[in-house]
């Protein structure tokens, strides 16, 4: 049986769940496909299950893409203020936890629940376990309408939304189905990667410093050689594991780390220790030693002596010694991949999309939003934001 709608929505995830929701409001007929057996998954494991869903400090500059310019048109249209009075019409208590992140106080299902509730009010259907096995377009009749095959059914409309997501976290149903159908269409494709991750080091880093599991410092971290601005300098903490590093200050420079250059550490960021040293009117190894545990955590400050000893008292060693704790280059083996990413950076290239309504240029009523496309937001809420703005921008054209 071939089911006719006005809009095909693959995926319901947030871009998906804000897509039906915007089209539905605006009397479009909407089918909501999802392959898992609830939506909103990624939601409901977000910020340790109460949802980082926007961040109130959203700007351009906090995205990643091939184009930095492409975000911006989506961004203005849907702000953090519009989806907080969302939240508000819904009665969900949030708070601010940090650096304009915003969270839910009871649990990430409010954000799904007022989602669904919004997709039932503005009529849209929504089928779950739905896997989907092909889409075709049939350019011969007038309708030009795509085709969806799953199953159990076939359904059929002008415009098919893909909001399928990214490649991190298989365990909950990442697929590259999303880059595959692109491909399938003639779209170009920004090769995906895994971003917001953990960083694994090579043996001989991992057998001096990787059991120190569970500290945890505050650094500035950024790519030596780099540009430094805001987007690539990062100061929060930083989490030793048993593979390598993790922790705030690493998930934000992985999403800028090549594979290849080393990650520069600032291990005592805004502090002279020189200096505080000549004014407590000691040079010496054991005030040296007293210093660092005052700075970083004892065992790591000891680890560190271990391995960097003062080569003697003088003025110049403890410059020397102060200007590694400021600049210690790492080069990590690799990444713990999409099985620990938060999110897939690169996807469909956005030169094949409308910054206005996510349509495909070259194939017309087909659009691409999320996490998906080529626009990855920093840690704290901000892929969220992305994925309400394109989404609501792609449900306003549908």
């Amino acid at each position: 049986m071939n089911q006719k709608y006005n809009v095909i929505i693959l995926g319901a995830g947030a871009a998906g769940l804000m897509c039906a929701m915007e089209a539905g409001k605006r009397g479009r007929r909407v089918l909501l496909l999802e392959r898992a057996d609830r939506i909103g998954k990624k939601i409901l494991i977000s910020g340790g299950g109460r949802c980082n869903f926007t961040n109130l400090h959203t700007a351009p500059e906090n995205f990643l893409s091939a184009n930095r310019h492409f975000a911006k048109s989506a961004l203005a249209r849907y702000t953090p203020a519009d989806f907080v009075r969302l939240v508000e019409k819904h009665r969900i208590s949030y708070h601010e936890k940090k650096l304009g992140q915003l969270f839910c106080d009871r649990a990430a299902s409010d954000i799904t629940a007022m989602l669904e509730q919004e997709c039932r009010d503005a009529g849209v259907e929504i089928r779950l376990n739905a896997k989907v096995r092909e889409v075709r377009k049939n350019e011969v009749q007038k309708d030009d309408r795509f085709t969806v095959q799953a199953e159990d059914a076939s359904f059929a409309a002008p415009h098919l939304v893909v909001a399928t997501g990214g490649l991190s976290i298989a365990k909950i149903g990442a697929t590259s189905f999303g880059y595959d159908l692109a491909r399938q269409f003639g779209l170009k494709i920004e090769p995906p990667r895994a971003a917001l991750v953990p960083l694994v080091f090579g043996e001989r880093d991992r057998q001096r410093w990787c059991d120190l599991a569970g500290v945890s410092i505050e650094v500035v971290a950024s790519i030596r050689g780099a540009k430094r601005n805001t987007q690539q300098a990062f100061r929060e903490n930083m989490l030793f594991t048993h593979h390598g590093l993790s922790g705030p200050a690493i998930l934000q420079i992985s999403s800028y780390w090549d594979g290849r250059e080393p990650i520069h550490l600032d291990l005592a960021p805004d502090r002279n220790l020189v200096a505080e040293l000549r004014a407590r009117g000691h040079r010496d190894r054991s005030s040296w030693r007293l210093l660092l545990r005052e700075v970083l955590p004892r065992r790591f400050a000891d680890r560190w002596l271990e391995t960097y000893p003062l080569a003697g008292n003088s003025d110049r060693v403890f410059a020397d010694a102060e200007r590694q704790l400021h600049g210690w280059d790492l080069k990590p083996e690799t990444t713990e991949g999409y099985g620990k990413a938060e999110v897939t950076a690169r996807g469909v290239d956005t030169g094949e999309l409308s910054a206005a309504t996510m349509e495909a240029r070259r194939v017309p009523g087909l659009y691409f939003i999320g996490e998906v496309v080529d626009v990855t937001g920093q840690l704290g809420g901000f892929n969220f934001q992305w994925a309400w703005a394109s989404g609501f921008c792609a449900g306003q054209a549908v």
